[in-house]
């Protein structure tokens, strides 16, 4: 306990950010988790609540160390909940994974209630890495309910940020919604060495170790073209791209589709933003907002069922980009079949798609 609190002390203190390079030993480690994203303490991931006072119980587990801590069971805590707020200003240091109870934690449950276990070293980046939302929630919010009739019951549902995890593992955990009578791709096995999360991520700085992919899959400069399926899923005719690309052009139709079956069945032009919450309406019918439209006020409310499906599924694309690494299958699969669900409706000819 006395290690733990030291290490709760160095983490409550923001030091000036300092580069890794030219450092060697603990001071190597230090700099390299300071410049990382776990050790931003001007993130709106550990600020957003310093007006408060506290994170709340629901929010804590992964937005200050306290609440990772409380979730792991240290100090005597229940171990998988956390029962107490958040402390401020508390980012993921060093005490959030050397603990004995972080060496020891094996198995998470995902938000569809799937307990995956045999995670080892990976299972501390999955309890927070895994979304809070899945295929099972967004089914349970149009159950009963046409599949094109704007109900004033529904909302957007929002995966959250970085489901890296759920990503990875697929129709495993549902992180994206699963169309009936379509099979999904399970968890992306990658070669040996290279399937758990410390093996690509660099733990402390979290960048990607490229060295590795790029000596296997010779050739390229960029992890973004690498590719080892070569069919033009997207329709576009150009398969000279990474699979990256592929996703990245199977988002742009799935945004067309979503936004005509918005203006034509649901009756209000939609329109999409990089802010909360996400979907907006968007008068002009163009797709193009203003910044006093990115607003919780002017939040798209024309929802169908088959429209949420779908614009779940494109959000599930969009934070995850590393999508294209994690599990590329499961990616294609959940974009393409929400343009063909839309397709259906509104008329859009996908004959030159494909499916992986």
């Amino acid at each position: 306990m006395r290690l733990i609190a030291l290490l709760l002390v160095a983490t409550l203190i923001a030091p000036a950010p300092a580069r890794a390079d030219g450092l060697v030993g603990l001071d190597r480690l230090i700099a390299a988790w300071l410049d990382s994203p776990h050790g931003n303490y001007h993130s709106p991931s550990f600020t957003y609540w310093n007006e408060q006072g506290s994170v709340p119980e629901s929010c804590a587990m992964c937005h200050s160390e306290t609440g990772f801590l409380d979730y792991l069971g240290v100090g005597e805590r229940t171990a998988g909940q956390v029962d107490h707020p958040g402390t401020i200003n508390t980012v993921i240091g060093c005490a959030s994974c050397h603990t004995a109870e972080a060496h020891a934690l094996d198995e998470v449950t995902f938000p569809s209630g799937v307990e995956v276990a045999g995670l080892g070293s990976s299972a501390t980046c999955m309890v927070c890495h895994q979304g809070r939302q899945s295929s099972d929630h967004v089914e349970g919010r149009v159950a009963g309910k046409p599949d094109d009739e704007v109900s004033d019951e529904l909302a957007f549902v929002n995966i959250h940020y970085a489901a890296s995890a759920a990503t990875m593992l697929g129709s495993e955990v549902r992180p994206g919604y699963q169309y009936a009578g379509r099979t999904y791709a399970g968890r992306f096995m990658h070669v040996p060495g290279a399937n758990t999360c410390v093996a690509c991520h660099e733990p402390h700085s979290t960048t990607v170790q490229t060295d590795g992919c790029l000596a296997c899959h010779q050739g390229v400069e960029n992890l973004r073209d690498i590719r080892t399926q070569h069919s033009d899923f997207a329709g576009t005719g150009d398969r000279s791209g990474g699979i990256h690309s592929e996703i990245i052009a199977m988002q742009t139709l799935l945004m067309d589709a979503i936004r005509l079956y918005a203006a034509e069945v649901a009756g209000s032009p939609i329109a999409y933003a990089n802010g909360f919450p996400y979907f907006f309406a968007d008068p002009s019918g163009t797709g193009e907002l203003t910044p006093d439209q990115i607003t919780r006020d002017n939040r798209y409310q024309n929802w169908t069922p088959r429209l949420l499906k779908a614009a779940y599924n494109y959000q599930v694309a969009a934070k995850d980009p590393g999508g294209y690494v994690h599990n590329p299958r499961y990616m294609l699969q959940i974009l393409h079949d929400s343009v063909t669900d839309l397709a259906g409706v509104v008329g859009m000819d996908v004959s030159n798609l494909s499916r992986p």
